[in-house]
């Protein structure tokens, strides 16, 4: 059957060889999913200057559809989505240069929280504290919840469930 090549942007496989290879790696359809995949990491500042920059689409207005969808060369933006893009811009630049001061003064820092998570676990290991079940020991890890909001994370980075990861035994081999 010969090697196979998976493109990751286009979810598609086929025979490994350098013509199938150019083919799809110059063809229409890998381009749009490799620009589709990476408009996804753009911060909200590049999308509203470039939906500035373009014209409204008439057909989307008027109907709420357009038949070249993201392709499209004229905006889909309303007015109200590029304030509502606005205000997550001005949040953002205000909690860089004040951190704790948009009222979530309870959230703390990452490093805050690895040294406390690190002192916990020491004082676990060691035995001067008396030995909590496994659930409360895991309801009372408390995650930043600006962690929580990273989208797309693997399923290795996500963390565990309420109450823990139910295991189950298996004596029966073969």
């Amino acid at each position: 059957m010969g090697k196979r090549y998976y493109c990751d942007y286009c979810d598609r496989s086929f025979q490994d060889n350098m013509h199938n290879r150019k083919k799809h790696l110059y063809g229409v359809q890998h381009h749009r999913a490799k620009k589709a995949w990476f408009d996804n990491f753009r911060d909200a500042a590049a999308i509203l200057k470039e939906e500035r920059a373009k014209e409204p689409c008439r057909k989307f207005l008027q109907t709420g559809q357009c038949v070249f969808g993201i392709n499209c060369r004229f905006s889909h933006m309303s007015e109200r989505h590029m304030k509502i893009l606005e205000q997550k811009i001005d949040d953002e630049r205000r909690q860089k240069e004040f951190p704790g001061q948009d009222g979530l003064s309870s959230k703390r820092s990452l490093d805050e929280w690895l040294s406390r998570r690190k002192k916990k676990q020491a004082a676990l290991t060691s035995g001067s504290v008396l030995k909590m079940d496994e659930e409360e020991c895991l309801e009372n890890i408390e995650i930043p919840p600006y962690l929580l909001s990273i989208p797309d994370l693997p399923p290795s980075l996500h963390p565990p469930p309420t109450g823990g990861w139910r295991v189950s035994l298996q004596n029966e081999w073969g």
